[in-house]
């Protein structure tokens, strides 16, 4: 059907053929025309679907007409890498609107975005916690606000914003349109959309389970032998870019070093990372200057790079949400992608109810030649003398060395199985301020 019967404005639909956006996603074919009309909208679906555009492209065809240099848009999303993503978007699909976005949050300078807010710009992509510092100097004037979206709410109710939020909406104006989009649907945020939307039209997507786009496979292993099958996988893959996850910030950044030392091209993303270091190891991640990223839960929210081909659970998630937003970094725009998850003893009672929500067993696999018996290699110190930036756990990457290729049995015990991607099987046969 293409984008054509949305009838968009021809200043909007330059914007949509620029992006290159040929066919709607599932959740844009159903929440656009209901956005565009104005209804409230509650949807649901993972990342990786086309959420962004499903609200961004009504946004920019109502704020089309009307005054300009007013704020009349407002975005919240739980972290700076998403507030930036949608931020682009917006500027992408709307290059030819005239129409002014701008992100705020926290962790930089806080000048820059008052000036922008006090000259006027019609969107604004904020993190809630920064946004109520503006709020509470009188920087920024909401009396013209029209929309409202929340994007990954349920990731912001994870991270503690919900308060923050509820303060937010009780300053903004009563009559506007209001978008909320959630991978899930937890009590606290079924209640939030109850207080905020106004008899909404509800769409989803499979939120409930996994992109069907991923091939997922557990990998048992004992305590203490994490990082050496880590290391074997790595360079037995045939290629591609992969996106490590871990429990902590600290054992982010520890992973990321023991990776360098190996000769894996590696960045780690958590949040003690300053915005420029963040922003400068996903561009590199995105860019293909490193080939793996290692990264948290809350740091990783809004990495939006098409061509992840793996994600691997170094730790296990803490929920069955988690691990849904964990493995929608990979397979993501109809592409193939593969989600590897190391499971510990302790961790079967978190597969059982993994596999409940995705109704099926997920496979079991075992790599061939790995020894499970075998204790990891001591971590690499620190040479000499002191790097100061994070890129210091980053090096040029070293090629993968493939080696067999096994196959798992699904529902059956592990079997030896070597780590090729799907796509490469195929072509070759709490808190804030965020």
């Amino acid at each position: 059907m293409g984008f054509s019967p949305f009838q968009f404005d021809p200043k909007v639909a330059a914007g949509v053929r620029e992006m290159g956006y040929t066919e709607p996603t599932p959740i844009q074919r159903q929440a656009i025309p209901h956005a565009m009309a104005g209804r409230d909208v509650l949807g649901l679906a993972q990342t990786g679907t086309g959420k962004t555009a499903a609200f961004a492209l009504p946004i920019l065809n109502r704020l089309l007409s009307g005054p300009r240099g007013r704020l009349r848009a407002l975005v919240m999303a739980p972290t700076r890498e998403l507030a930036e993503q949608i931020h682009e978007a917006f500027r992408g699909l709307g290059r030819h609107t005239g129409l002014r976005s701008m992100t705020v949050y926290g962790g930089v300078g806080i000048a820059a975005q008052t000036s922008g807010l006090r000259a006027g710009t019609e969107i604004v992509v904020a993190c809630p916690g920064r946004l109520l510092d503006h709020m509470g100097q009188g920087h920024a004037d909401f009396s013209r606000l029209e929309v409202l979206v929340l994007d990954e709410a349920d990731r912001m109710f994870d991270m503690g914003f919900l308060p923050d939020i509820r303060r937010i909406i009780k300053r903004l104006p009563a009559v506007r349109q209001n978008l909320l989009f959630s991978a899930t649907m937890p009590d606290d945020i079924r209640h939030l959309a109850h207080v905020v939307l106004r008899d909404p039209v509800t769409v989803q997507v499979d939120h409930a389970k996994p992109l069907a786009t991923v091939t997922h496979a557990l990998y048992p292993l004992p305590d203490g032998v994490k990082t050496p099958l880590l290391t074997a996988l790595l360079r037995r893959m045939d290629g591609g870019s992969v996106l490590v996850f871990t429990r902590t910030k600290h054992r982010a950044k520890k992973l990321a070093q023991v990776l360098v030392g190996q000769g894996f091209s590696t960045a780690s993303l958590q949040g003690n990372l300053s915005q420029n270091r963040r922003k400068a190891a996903l561009d590199g991640f995105r860019k293909g200057e490193y080939r793996i990223l290692v990264a948290t839960d809350i740091a990783a929210r809004g990495i939006d790079v098409s061509e992840i081909t793996h994600v691997i659970n170094y730790d296990m998630p803490d929920t069955v949400e988690a691990y849904t937003h964990r493995i929608g970094r990979t397979g993501r725009a109809a592409k193939t992608g593969d989600a590897f998850t190391f499971v510990t003893p302790g961790d079967e009672d978190m597969v059982r109810r993994i596999e409940a929500a995705m109704k099926t067993r997920i496979e079991r696999r075992k790599l061939e030649d790995f020894d499970y018996a075998a204790q990891p290699a001591p971590a690499p110190k620190h040479r000499g003398h002191h790097q100061p930036h994070q890129h210091q756990h980053q090096t040029r990457h070293q090629p993968a060395r493939p080696q067999g290729q096994g196959h798992g049995e699904a529902g059956g015990q592990a079997r030896p199985h070597s780590p090729m991607s799907s796509r490469s099987r195929r072509s070759s046969g709490r808190r804030r301020r965020r």
